[in-house]
């Protein structure tokens, strides 16, 4: 039974770095699900378990996830519903629990894409042989997913959805794969198919017009408002193909201090705002794409005052002129930068400098020879990210060896 609440799956594993001239090594996604554990996220769509690079770094997570590294997060797998896709998925990773079947709808989708070799008909049933194959090898959640339902008619998609439902399916994803929705349009779409398919309605939004977020939000108003839960899918930053997608602190940052939709729209418990700052900054760091300055919550001019009349007014009482806190998105400590000898390991490092840089981690090795297994490690981790390691990935490393290394294993 719904509980109106909103949840919250985040796709930058996914749709994020599928974004043109973009690239994310295997073991930052993996400290991106880390961090979306941390913040309390419902489920990461970790990635493309079809493709071969992506097997041992979704292997290793699944394991880190068996051995309770992550608490609640759960991760989800992508591919197309087909049912030879879900078999090269479930063998390329037989522990994936969680997928999402992607199934272009839109008239001019299938034109397009299938030439005529296919009608509605046949990709209907191809669908509903997917979700049957998943639930046949334990697949635990399926997720349906109609792209460009936004140019889709409305009973094709409550008759897509009912078919997946009485196939097995658990939601029906939504997608405004052009970003050419709005919110007052998606709002009556959403409650429709809500209360004529009672499944629970995933929000999938892209951000060409600049309303992802309100897309989305609008659209869970309309699941709620239709009697089911929602699931609105984000990414870090915003980061997605072309003007990227609906942008994951802004999307909490709207449920938490908008004035009407803190009250008509409960965002789940679990979300923790104040691990924002942290989880962005990483995201910038290691996609290697800068943060704007007025990017909600996290931007450099977020809390930035210059006006004489702002600048008073905040000073006096921050609320005269700040909707939200510092401190509500895990930013206020001052951020300290070593101006002497600085001592870095990484590709080329040594064992001296190695066990020097985990010594101010806290991380102490018995002997050179336990430190040399890590540093080996480390140095084959320098080269997969092109970047320094932060401290967390080094911490990560040392703990977890083992899944480390096999995610920064490709095996053609």
């Amino acid at each position: 039974m719904a509980d109106n609440s909103v949840y919250l799956i985040d796709v930058t594993n996914r749709d994020g770095v599928q974004t043109s001239r973009i690239l994310l090594p295997k073991l930052s996604k993996t400290m991106l699900n880390l961090y979306l554990d941390e913040m309390g996220i419902f489920q990461s769509e970790a990635g493309f378990p079809t493709l071969k690079h992506e097997a041992n770094y979704i292997n290793a997570n699944l394991e880190l996830a068996g051995r309770k590294v992550f608490g609640r997060l759960r991760l989800e797998g992508w591919c197309r519903g087909l049912p030879d896709d879900v078999e090269l998925a479930l063998s390329n990773c037989p522990g994936l629990k969680h997928l999402n079947l992607s199934v272009s709808t839109s008239d001019i989708m299938l034109k397009t894409k299938f030439r005529g070799r296919k009608n509605w008909g046949d990709v209907l049933l191809s669908l509903l042989k997917a979700v049957r194959c998943a639930k046949a090898h334990g697949v635990e959640t399926i997720g349906i997913n109609a792209e460009d339902a936004s140019r889709t008619d409305i009973k094709r998609l409550v008759e897509y959805a009912l078919a997946g439902k009485e196939a097995g399916a658990d939601r029906f994803r939504y997608c405004d794969t052009l970003g050419g929705d709005d919110p007052i349009g998606i709002h009556g779409r959403i409650r429709t198919l809500a209360s004529m398919t009672g499944l629970p309605i995933e929000m999938h939004c892209h951000n060409d017009l600049g309303m992802a977020v309100a897309v989305s939000i609008a659209g869970a108003q309309g699941a709620i408002e239709g009697g089911v839960d929602c699931y609105i899918n984000t990414t870090i930053n915003g980061y997605g193909e072309r003007a990227g997608n609906c942008d994951l602190v802004s999307t909490v940052l709207a449920l938490k201090f908008s004035h009407a939709l803190r009250e008509n729209l409960p965002l789940d418990k679990h979300v923790d705002l104040k691990k924002a700052w942290k989880i962005s900054r990483y995201a910038s760091y290691s996609f290697g794409i800068p943060l704007p300055m007025t990017q909600p919550g996290v931007g450099a001019n977020a809390f930035a005052h210059e006006s004489g009349i702002h600048a008073d007014g905040a000073l006096k009482d921050r609320r005269s002129y700040e909707l939200y806190d510092i401190s509500d998105v895990g930013r206020g400590a001052p951020e300290q930068l070593a101006t002497g000898r600085v001592i870095t390991t990484g590709e080329y490092g040594g064992i001296k400098g190695f066990r020097h840089v985990y010594d101010k981690l806290d991380i102490h090795f018995q002997n050179d020879a336990e430190a040399r297994k890590i540093l080996t490690l480390v140095q084959y981790a320098n080269l997969h990210t092109q970047k320094p390691l932060t401290d967390d990935e080094l911490r990560f490393i040392a703990m977890h060896p083992d899944s480390a290394a096999k995610i920064l294993t490709v095996t053609p």
